[in-house]
Formats: structure tokens, sequence, C-alpha cells
């Protein structure tokens, strides 16, 4: 509880995003903002943000790639790049995410696949296990502390052992570490899980919250999908309420990733959420009053009767929620914990922390610094079928929601969709209204292994060899594009250096 308590009051905040970033500037009562850590370059800060530090506006980065939920652990250099903009920013806590973003590799001696986004981890033991060693490496590489989030999800997994609220209980439990409460997350799985959003939040440690997340969705044919693109609805603050009812959250900040609004909606949305926490506080108040002048009360008459007691009825009106345990108890925490922990804590220290190494190349595998142990092994197995069959058309796993894997099946091809958009804008600009319906299209077929870049260069490499577009002039264009961001091609026996030299022989011939 003592290391929860350095972090202070963050306030209220906003995610900071450059096409805002002016506006964010110029609205008044912004505590502290949220930066997309892997969007921030340490050694050259936007001018925004260095401005905002120098108001004493506090900077979180946010990483969006770390993959603590996968089955391999923390890839050192993604540690690394956390650490430095935690370290530029001068941020008190860094944020990242309980999810899994890639699979396959060497643990299952098949293709490294990268879903392009946050893809929810099975609550189960061997999935708790991973997740809890994955986070004392991360823990132990960073130099802040590190909070991490509940994520929104389409699909459920088969066979799972635990709610929500008692795998983050757990997890809090087993390495301390602090959460960031996504309560628009909890209402898009309370439409797309039929889970409880009241019933996580009686089970999750409130004590550990480090700040929460509220955002706006919409639902289509019965689906909700967290777009962080329109604005913040009733329900999602109807459980700010609820949480904030629960306890005082050090920081509540706003996220809006697309189809930015005027300023003064966005301040508009800033004052719903401090209306929310206002009255939620002023309710909070009254009835911690109200319990403890009724404690009080049974207590005299038990005392008068009974004399002091301990436990028992009495000792459970105390409001003192469970302590997450400190540094110190870590270890003897670990080396006690009877469930499931397949490592001892010791020997999750003495892990380089190059574990986990992964290259994102085409056919690159990831190569683990340690065996894997079977939860691992079993996770990966788990994980890497799931994401080759929403990204690569394979079979569907068995105890999957077919529909539903579909659906997520086209929103992660959308969300690529738009993430190439914006880092090759280019692409949208030459292929004009075919740009979106040709990489829906190409997407299901080519799996994503070498993050947006790569991508984006692998779907114009894709289009020129099939002779598109149609048009000539937008074709010499695409060309000239891909033969600029390609490179020269160093000599190289890999069969993915080979094939990209023979598509520039063909490619330079046309």
């Amino acid at each position: 509880m003592e290391r929860l308590r350095t972090l202070g009051t963050l306030g209220t905040g906003i995610g900071w995003r450059p096409e805002i970033a002016d506006a964010v500037e110029r609205m008044p009562g912004i505590d502290w903002v949220e930066a997309v850590a892997e969007n921030v370059c340490p050694g050259h800060l936007p001018e925004s943000l260095l401005r905002l530090r120098e108001r004493g506006i506090t900077v979180v980065p946010h990483g969006v790639s770390l993959g603590l939920g996968g089955a391999d652990r923390p890839d050192e250099a993604r540690l690394t790049a956390l650490a430095e903009r935690a370290e530029a920013l001068g941020s008190p806590l860094v944020t990242e995410h309980i999810a899994f973003v890639r699979a396959g590799g060497a643990l299952t001696a098949s293709p490294l696949l990268e879903a392009g986004h946050l893809l929810p981890v099975p609550r189960t033991r061997d999935a708790l296990d991973v997740l809890c060693e994955n986070v004392r490496i991360a823990q132990a590489a960073l130099p802040v502390p590190l909070a991490v989030e509940n994520i929104a999800a389409l699909i459920s997994w088969p066979g799972e052992e635990m709610t929500e609220g008692q795998f983050l209980y757990d997890l809090v439990e087993r390495t301390g570490v602090r959460l960031l409460i996504d309560v628009a997350n909890l209402h898009t799985n309370h439409v797309n899980r039929g889970e409880d959003p009241a019933k996580a939040l009686d089970e999750l440690p409130v004590e550990a919250i480090a700040y929460v997340h509220v955002a706006g969705g919409f639902e289509r044919d019965g689906v909700w999908h967290d777009s962080h693109a329109h604005p913040v609805p009733r329900p999602v603050l109807d459980i700010l309420t609820d949480l904030a009812s629960r306890t005082t959250p050090p920081g509540v900040l706003l996220e809006r990733d697309e189809n930015f609004p005027e300023p003064a909606e966005l301040e508009r949305e800033l004052g719903a959420i401090r209306e929310t926490l206002e009255k939620a506080g002023a309710g909070a108040s009254a009835g911690a009053a109200r319990a403890a002048t009724r404690a009080a009360a049974e207590l005299t008459a038990v005392g008068a009767i009974a004399g002091p007691r301990r436990g028992g009825a009495v000792a459970r009106t105390t409001t003192t929620p469970p302590a997450v345990p400190t540094p110190a108890g870590r270890q003897a925490e670990a080396e006690t914990h009877t469930t499931t922990a397949p490592r001892a804590e010791a020997e999750v220290r003495a892990a380089p922390r190059a574990a986990g190494t992964e290259a994102l190349s085409a056919a690159s595998t990831s190569t683990p610094a340690a065996p894997a142990d079977p939860a691992r092994q079993r996770l990966a197995l788990a994980q890497a079928a799931l994401l080759s069959a929403l990204v690569a058309g394979t079979p569907v796993p068995e105890g999957f929601d077919r529909v539903r894997l579909g659906v997520q099946a086209r929103a992660l091809a959308a969300k690529r969709a738009d993430v190439v958009a914006k880092v090759a804008p280019e692409l949208p600009e030459i292929l004009a209204e075919a740009y979106r319906p040709a990489f829906l299209t190409y997407a299901p077929g080519h799996p994503m292994t070498g993050g947006y870049r790569r991508d984006a260069l692998d779907f114009a490499e894709h289009l020129l060899l099939a002779g598109r577009p149609e048009d000539a002039e937008a074709r010499r264009r695409l060309r000239d594009w891909w033969l600029e961001r390609s490179g020269p091609t160093p000599p190289s026996r890999h069969p993915a250096a080979r094939l990209a030299r023979a598509t520039r022989r063909v490619l330079l011939r046309r």
C-alpha cells in the first residue's frame, strides 16, 4: 500500500494525440495527459509535450505493443524503449495492457503472427502464471511503477476458470502491480460477453487502481465496438459513478483516438466526467458517514453485552481494503503461494532482461531466453491457433463462437487498414476510394508479420505484382513509392531478402 501512495493524485486528464495537441494545451483544468508510448521518440519529443511538461502537466506513456499477456517473455528492446520514454517524459509511472498482440514463433514452431491490436488472454491459471511472470520481468526492467489495463473484447475464450475481477485480484496479489481500470472496457465486456461491471468492481482490488480510462464506442448488430471515436455514453459514466462510489480514483482520463470533435465538445465530456466524480464522491462520503455511525452503534451495543471481540461480524464492518504486497513482501508471497506459480521469484529475478526476444520480420520466429515451461507452451499453442484463425483464415479452434470470431477478424482487418493509412498516407492518396476495399480484400490472406510500416510495403508490393491499380498513372506512382521506401536490399540468404530482391528486379523492369 505504501508504494501505491507514492504516486500521488493525477487529477483529470486527456489522451494527448498530435491531431488535438494545440487544443489540449489550451484546455482549462487539464492536470495530466497520456501519450501512446510507441508514437513518442525520446530524443525528439513533440514541442507540445515539452510545453505541457514546462507547465507542470504530468505526461504518462501508455504502451500498446508489449504483449504482457502473450506466451513469450517480454521483449528486451520493447521494455528498454518503454523505460526510455518514461525517463524522457519524467513520468511517475508507465502503463500497458493485459493482452496478447502476437503469437507463434519458436514456442509453437510456426511463423510469428501479429494481431495489430489487443486481444484478450484466457482467464485461466496457465495464463495467470505466465502474465504474473511477464509482469515481474517488466517491473524489474522499468524505472517507474507499472500499471496494467483491462481490455475490451469481442470474443470469449472457452473454458475460463476465473472472472475478470478474480483474475485481476490474483494478479495484483501475486505481483503488486497497479491497475489501470477502463470503465468503457467494462461496459464493452458487459454487452459482448454478458459480464456484470458491478461484479467486476466488487471483486477487483480497488486500492490498487492507479487511474481510470473513460472512452466512447458504438453498438452494431448487438456488438459493442470500443472505438475511442465516439462520445462517452451514459452507461460508461454510470460505471464510473459506481467505481467512484467505492474509492477515489487517483486520476481519470478521457480517451479519444479518432474522429476528433471540436475542442468545446471534448471540454464538455471532461466536464461530465468531473461532475460524475463529484456526485459519486459526495454520495460516497455521505454513505461512509452513515456506515460509520451504524458501525459505532453496533460496536457499542456488542461491547456492552460481550466485551471486545476480534474478527467475526464486528471485524468485517471495517472498510480498510486488503493490502497490496509491498516490494519486501513479494518474494515471501511468491514462495508461499501454493496455487500454480511455475517459477520461483528468485528464478524470475535471475532471468536475463533479454528474455523473450522476438524478431519482427517476415517468416521470423521468436527464441525464448530460457526453456519454455508447460504453462507457456500450452498458452502459446492456444493463442497461436486463435490468432491464425483470425488473421490467416485457418480453422476456428474448438469452443469459440464462429460468428463472433468473424466479427473480430473483420475488426482486426479494419484496424490494420486504418493504421496503415496513417503510417503511409500516400497509399490512400494514390489509390483514392479503392484503397480500403483493396486492403480489406488483401488482409485475410496476408497476415501482418513485421509491423505496420512493413505491412504497408507488403500491401503495395502485392498490388504491383498483380498489375494494379489499373490506372497507369496511379500504378506508376505506387511503383515509385514502393521502390523509394523498400530501398536496396543487402545480400542475404534469408528467403525474405531474396524475395525482396527478386521483386525489385521485376518492378524495375516495368
